[in-house]
């Protein structure tokens, strides 16, 4: 009888041993599931990680781009700025009357405005025109008003000084005259 408990307890050991045996394998392959689903939601993590700073790189690179374009676009604009005082200085002088002994020295100042004027056509300078047409308070600027009586009101009826745009900016606006 105490041989056969013995036989029955090294049977129950080794069938205790046994179960040892898969409960390890169980909780290592559990282990590497754990590992896995880790290393798969680090990956993850990662792919988010890599989506955004791509997408942010893409984004500055196209403000940047816009910017240069900008920049491109209206490099002018200062140098613009300071050459219509003298665009106006040259009409005015080109207005005055000369005897015939300066009628010369007259056509050399038009051929410098007209070759000034056509430098700031080039790169996107325009006149606006504004003579008869109606009040706009994004190009114009109204110095005086006056009623005339063949006009109907809110018309430009004179210009005093020329206003400029370059290409969809405004440089300087046109200081007019409205009718009432």
């Amino acid at each position: 009888m105490a041989d056969k408990k013995k036989k029955e307890n090294k049977e129950a050991i080794e069938e205790v041993e046994e179960i040892v045996e898969e409960l390890e394998e169980v909780v290592e392959d559990l282990n590497e599931e754990a590992e896995i689903d880790r290393l798969n939601k680090e990956i993850e993590t990662l792919k988010n990680d890599y989506a955004r700073a791509y997408a942010d790189t893409e984004n500055l690179k196209k403000r940047l781009m816009a910017e240069a374009e900008q920049t491109r676009k209206y490099r002018i604009q200062d140098f613009a700025k300071e050459v219509l005082p003298v665009i106006d200085n040259l009409e005015r002088a080109l207005s005055t009357e000369v005897n015939e002994a300066d009628e010369s020295f007259k056509k050399g100042v038009e051929m410098i405005y007209n070759q000034l004027i056509n430098a700031l056509k080039n790169e996107g300078v325009e006149q606006i025109e504004c003579l008869d047409k109606p009040f706009d308070p994004n190009l114009h600027q109204a110095i005086m008003t006056e009623k005339v009586e063949d006009k109907e009101s809110g018309l430009v009826i004179e210009v005093l000084q020329k206003g400029y745009t370059l290409k969809d900016r405004i440089l300087r606006p046109a200081m007019v005259k409205v009718s009432e």
